[in-house]
């Protein structure tokens, strides 16, 4: 079942030709419509966001697939915050669903919980420590490093080779095409490693699931009078034809420019979506499986929508290299380039460059909101 989008899309043949828009938004997703939302609602502009897809709410996109279970076509997005700004401001769009979420890995023949904790350890190497116990066994393990500059060294340095190896090092070599050592320390550092037994998977003081989902969402956030959504376009086939004052732009920043600098490599996924006819298919939201899978992890949607069905639908992924960009790859020769398309983006007037894309930078969901935030608050400062 696929949403309505009716009252708010335009084509080139519909809209009004008197109708002049204040902002071009290209990207449908958070970065997108977080500031088409604020132009419109608080400031009066009149807005066009454009999108090449088929539908509203970027990689975050849900709809209820043919058996009529909620899914979300791109992986699973769970939200997680410390933003009290970013939860108040969604929550005008949204009911929520508390949700904590959950992840197994696939270790050695056994499922143990990741980040790893006490319980992980215990499991794993068939011991009884407590937490303090735990800490030492980890200093026993870690190989202390000078400098911290790689993935790799990150974890050896806090839990030595055996864990990196079971838990680490196959993963990202699947996620990223690249060996923990080859990729920027920040990759890694976002997981950490606990002494007790919370399995939690993200420790926000936010956690919860939008209550009917990420498009519903998406839907009440631009349903704005001043808000026109145009879907299945590229924004330059209609650079000539629609008449607007200036941009904000989410696509990827190489792109923008026409590669002048070269191309920024993005890490990409395939995904196989299954039904099952079972209530439940696995043990946990999310499993991991960092050794001899192709796919790095499979997540059962009902876990996180909350959804009662007697079937159950799960996806499988598979990184690669080609494909729609997901993933900035975090390396230094990477950033090198994007600093020079940076400089490109900060000598032009009257177009703004947000998002993980059109930064080149790793965000989270809440990230990505709380910088379109402040784009739309320094935008707003100048109209």
């Amino acid at each position: 079942m696929e949403p309505n989008y009716s009252s708010t899309t335009v084509t080139p043949d519909t809209f009004e030709r008197d109708f002049v828009f204040d902002y071009l938004i290209v990207g449908a997703g958070f970065s997108g419509s977080v500031i088409a939302e604020r132009l419109a609602s608080h400031s009066g502009k009149k807005v066009l966001i454009v999108d090449k897809r088929n539908h509203i709410g970027g990689n975050t996109y849900d709809h209820y697939n043919e058996h009529g279970i909620l899914i979300h076509k791109y992986g699973p997005h769970i939200f997680h915050t410390n933003s009290r700004e970013v939860f108040e401001y969604l929550s005008c769009f949204t009911q929520w669903r508390t949700y904590e979420h959950r992840v197994l890995t696939s270790v050695d023949g056994q499922l143990v919980p990741i980040p790893i904790n006490l319980d992980t350890i215990n499991k794993l190497y068939g011991m009884n420590l407590n937490s303090f116990e735990v800490e030492e066994f980890f200093k026993s393990l870690a190989e202390p490093k000078e400098y911290i500059r790689t993935s790799e060294d990150v974890v050896v340095s806090k839990v030595g080779r055996d864990l990196y190896e079971k838990f680490f090092r196959g993963y990202t070599r699947k996620q990223w095409g690249l060996d923990p050592s080859e990729l920027d320390k920040s990759v890694i550092a976002r997981v950490p490693t606990r002494t007790n037994r919370d399995n939690r998977y993200f420790t926000d003081t936010y956690q919860a699931m939008p209550l009917h989902g990420f498009t519903r969402m998406f839907e009440k956030m631009l349903a704005h009078p001043y808000i026109k959504v145009m879907l299945n376009t590229d924004y330059r086939e209609i650079l000539r034809a629609i008449p607007y004052r200036e941009i904000v732009y989410t696509g990827p920043i190489d792109e923008f420019f026409n590669y002048r600098h070269g191309i920024l490599p993005y890490r990409s996924l395939d995904f196989q979506h299954e039904t099952h006819d079972t209530p439940v298919f696995q043990s946990a939201p999310v499993i991991n499986y960092p050794n001899e899978h192709l796919y790095t992890r499979v997540t059962e949607f009902k876990y996180l929508t909350g959804q009662e069905h007697t079937k159950t639908s799960i996806v499988y992924e598979f990184p690669k290299a080609e494909g729609d960009p997901y993933y900035p790859v975090p390396r230094s020769d990477n950033n090198e380039i994007y600093k020079q398309y940076k400089a490109l983006a900060d000598a032009m007037l009257g177009v703004y460059f947000v998002g993980r894309l059109a930064t080149y930078k790793y965000y989270n969901m809440d990230q990505c909101i709380a910088q379109a935030l402040s784009v739309y608050g320094k935008i707003a400062l100048k109209v």
